[in-house]
């Protein structure tokens, strides 16, 4: 499981570091892919596995199914971290999603994430502000035996 913020800047050859709690967990390869909400996202191969099985299963004649695997798979891109703790975020991923420099790195539970500083700095004020009717409305969606 994945938890924490941490806060690392990427440097100028668009490396940043992965936490050492977080690279223990990853392994020796991992999957970098385009997350959602204006992030990067970082799967383990088993969680990246767990997700390609739930993906095959969306219905390919819905244009938006194709459209969420298209933009899953074709921004996926296989990674490590070298003997740094750092790894290497392609341009075609950083560019999209604002990282430059400051960055946020965050684990989301089977999952990790990787945001600009102000854009986390954004959504977690505006998620904080909602986090108890959210939390409400999401009991309803939990079973509670």
């Amino acid at each position: 499981m994945f938890i924490g913020e941490y806060q690392h800047n990427l440097d100028a050859k668009g490396r940043i570091v992965i936490p050492g709690r977080f690279r223990d967990e990853l392994h020796s390869t991992f999957i970098l892919t385009r997350g959602l909400d204006g992030c990067l996202t970082i799967y383990s191969m088993e969680q990246w596995e767990k997700l390609f099985e739930e993906i095959n299963k969306l219905p390919t004649t819905k244009k938006a199914a194709r459209q969420y695997i298209r933009m899953l798979t074709s921004t996926a891109t296989e990674c490590s971290v070298d003997n740094q703790g750092r790894i290497q975020i392609p341009q075609f991923l950083s560019k999209p999603v604002n990282i430059s420099k400051e960055c946020v790195v965050i684990g989301a539970n089977d999952h990790i994430e990787i945001w600009d500083k102000a854009t986390w700095d954004s959504y977690y004020l505006e998620a904080s502000e909602s986090f108890e009717d959210v939390a409400e409305n999401l009991s309803d969606l939990l079973d509670h035996e």
